[in-house]
């Protein structure tokens, strides 16, 4: 019989998988990297906006060749540290005890956050090659492509990967209250973005969730307990009246 697979006596049981709050860090990191990058390769330039005019941005696309290329690889790399992340805390979520669709819902939030942020990255690329970007047409409507599963698509994702976590949190007190109830504006104004698809004015809100909703999900990562048991030790709420003795 194996030694290894009868744990210790008195000796806690590894939690097992990479740490969430790093693999978040790792995310958000890569993605900042690809915005510094595409700011330095087009000396300053800012992405070029869809709804610009077509000969505007199919010459923001064929001249900033090297630039798109790049952060198209660098945001298709930042998905992956995405999706481990939301199965990790899907699995931690239920060695907590977590027995509420919560931890489903993050999951796949999570899930499509990072499938919609790859589509983006490769749809982008896309854009980067002088086959495609000679037809202005077919290049404004890859931008608009790029734009929708980059913004919306990613954006809705994230707020259920962060509704999935801050609820069952806030609930069970496995973070501070003041950053579950953040969590979950964060989550709300994420999915009402799924509005500016037809209300353009609500664009906004895009970067309130993406931004936010990257940072959150750091915080989250580094605060949620291992087990249960470090959760009982470890007390989130501000009353010691809950804490078992």
């Amino acid at each position: 019989m194996s030694t290894h697979s009868i744990p210790a006596e008195g000796r806690p049981a590894r939690s097992g998988g990479p740490h969430p709050g790093i693999l978040a860090t790792v995310s958000f990191g890569i993605f900042l990297v690809s915005l510094i990058t595409s700011a330095v390769l087009t000396g300053g330039q800012t992405f070029v906006s869809p709804f610009s005019p077509t000969g505007q941005v199919a010459a923001f696309f064929q001249q900033n060749v090297n630039a798109i290329r790049v952060t198209a690889m660098l945001q298709f790399g930042s998905a992956v540290p995405l999706g481990i992340y939301a199965a990790t805390v899907y699995a931690r979520q239920l060695r907590l005890g977590v027995r509420v669709p919560g931890p489903a819902i993050g999951l796949f939030g999570g899930a499509s956050a990072a499938f919609f942020l790859m589509l983006s990255a490769s749809v982008t690329w896309l854009l980067s090659r002088p086959e495609i970007t000679t037809d202005v047409t077919l290049t404004h409507a890859l931008a608009f492509l790029a734009f929708i599963t980059g913004g919306v698509g990613f954006v809705v994702g994230i707020g259920l990967l962060v509704a999935g976590i801050a609820v069952p949190a806030l609930i069970l007190r496995f973070v501070p209250r003041w950053l579950a109830w953040t969590g979950l504006v964060i989550a709300a104004l994420s999915e009402l973005s799924f509005l500016s698809m037809a209300i353009e004015p609500l664009q906004f809100l895009l970067p309130i969730g993406r931004f936010g909703g990257l940072v959150w999900l750091v915080a989250a990562g580094f605060l949620l307990p291992r087990n249960r048991a470090a959760a009982n030790q470890e007390p989130r709420a501000s009353h010691s009246s809950h804490v078992t003795p």
